[in-house]
């Protein structure tokens, strides 16, 4: 053996010795996982439950308000919806590249053929010119000898499972919105249906003040005072209308419709407003694996620890296999005859030895990438907490403040009736009765206002819930939080 051939020898023995040590040290990181933040025993915040709201399904919880017109729009929304529409084509897509990804592990079959001129004496002895016709199969595989493609493989079903709890989570995010703005509706609709109501007995108040004008024991101040109060009430109901429309145009565009030919029935007529479920909260680890959000930064910091160890791995040597077969002639007419045959095997083995930095570079932007997501998730996971008690807190303290509202409509509501009584009596004044109405339509109005703000806090904490509230699942969750840490 020379000299030359000995040296390439060692050349060769100690890129395969590099190369497996390399293989030990980019294969994908195992370490330690590390808690993403304290995980309480209980929220700070939790409720008594009562009722059977628990048996109610996860993915229609819109059903516990028992309002069939809710549970239309919310089916039209699930079908009609833009942004939903838009998550489900990134998912779609996102599932081609896990397809193209397990693709790159099979063997790639081509056929090519063509037709050329070429000159020079490697093909004409003469150095002229001369015609070259072929129709070639090729077959090329890639030897997955550290697992590089089984883990870029990975790394896209990852993105694919990120992008479907993206797809829940646009669920969500617009079924939670098509509830609250339709309760808001719901409860404008409410309030409209007091003022008219109010309109009605300020009515009867004016018709009273009149003959008591007509029999001396009024003034024309009080008539008129009784009209400024009809006419005050009035343009509120006004107001509220073009509240209700701007509500009723946002759920046309949720629903995915145009809001010129979308109409939603007044609901005035209605005595009462949809149930209000009371929803329990269930325990921390419960909340993280329902929210899709949460479930979709996990899978997105995972899919970046995955793309770290690839690029580590792009230090280690290649292998792909090759294989030809077909002809090659001079001349068309002479393409396909056997003794025009021709074919080939190869192997490429490639290692990479320096390139600039660039692969090292490749990895320390991979390692920032895995501490980027990982802290995303971490700040994901105290959102979902935050959520939870911002929405647990608000139905508690409006639920105390319902009671005390209660407690003052019912005082001035008796108020009103003593004035009035008193009042036709003569005993006293219009302006007393007035102000005693006016009080008690105040306090009305207030209760409804607080009662809409439970609607609002419900739906809201059903959305900080994930959508759910079962506390005990019928299966693990498709798609689940884990701890992770950052990568070596």
């Amino acid at each position: 053996m020379t000299y030359r051939s000995t040296r390439r020898a060692a050349i060769f023995c100690r890129h395969w010795l590099l190369a497996g040590a390399l293989g030990g040290c980019a294969s994908t990181p195992i370490v330690a996982p590390e808690p993403v933040a304290v995980m309480p025993e209980r929220f700070k915040e939790a409720i008594a439950v009562t009722g059977a709201a628990e048996a109610r399904e996860r993915g229609e919880w819109w059903l516990a308000f028992g309002d069939p017109t809710l549970t239309e729009l919310a089916q039209r929304a699930a079908s009609n919806n833009i942004s939903i529409q838009i998550a489900a084509a990134r998912l779609a897509q996102a599932r081609a590249l896990v397809r193209g990804a397990q693709a790159e592990r099979l063997p790639q079959v081509s056929l090519d053929s063509g037709a050329s001129r070429l000159g020079g004496p490697l093909i004409n002895a003469a150095g002229g010119a001369g015609n070259l016709f072929d129709s070639i199969a090729n077959l090329s595989y890639e030897v997955d000898l550290f697992g590089r493609l089984a883990q870029a493989g990975d790394a896209a079903a990852l993105d694919a499972q990120s992008r479907q709890a993206l797809l829940q989570s646009t669920r969500l995010l617009v079924q939670a919105d098509l509830a609250q703005t339709y309760l808001a509706l719901r409860a404008i609709d409410a309030e409209r249906r007091l003022l008219s109501e109010s309109v009605i007995t300020f009515q009867e108040s004016i018709r009273l003040t009149e003959r008591r004008l007509s029999a001396g024991y009024a003034t024309e101040l009080d008539v008129v005072r009784a009209r400024a109060e009809m006419a005050a009430t009035q343009a509120d109901a006004v107001g509220l209308a073009r509240r209700r429309a701007e509500l009723e145009h946002a759920i046309a565009l949720l629903i995915g419709e145009s809001a010129s030919s979308f109409t939603l029935s007044d609901t005035r007529g209605s005595p009462l407003l949809p149930t209000l479920p009371v929803i329990p909260a269930g325990i921390p680890s419960e909340v993280l694996a329902r929210r899709p959000d949460v479930a979709a930064a996990q899978r997105t910091a995972l899919a970046a620890q995955t793309r770290l160890g690839l690029a580590q791995k792009a230090w280690l040597p290649s292998l792909s296999l090759t294989a030809s077969g077909g002809f090659a002639a001079p001349g068309l007419a002479d393409l396909f005859k056997l003794s025009m045959r021709a074919w080939g095997l190869g192997a490429l083995l490639a290692l990479p030895v320096f390139d600039g930095g660039r692969r090292e570079a490749q990895i320390q932007g991979a390692q920032a990438e895995v501490d980027a997501m990982v802290a995303t998730y971490r700040q994901q996971v105290l959102v979902a907490f935050k959520d939870v008690e911002d929405q647990l807190s608000q139905l508690r303290l409006l639920a105390e403040q319902a009671r005390i509202q209660e407690e003052a409509t019912s005082l001035a509501a008796r108020a009103t009736a003593m004035a009035d009584s008193r009042y036709r009596s003569g005993s006293m004044s219009q302006l007393e009765l007035l102000d005693a109405r006016r009080t008690e339509l105040r306090n009305r109005r207030q209760a409804l206002l607080v009662h809409g703000a439970r609607y609002q806090a419900t739906v809201g904490l059903i959305r900080a819930l994930g959508g759910g509230w079962e506390t005990s699942p019928a299966g693990p969750p498709a798609i689940g939080p884990a701890p992770l840490a950052k990568g070596n």
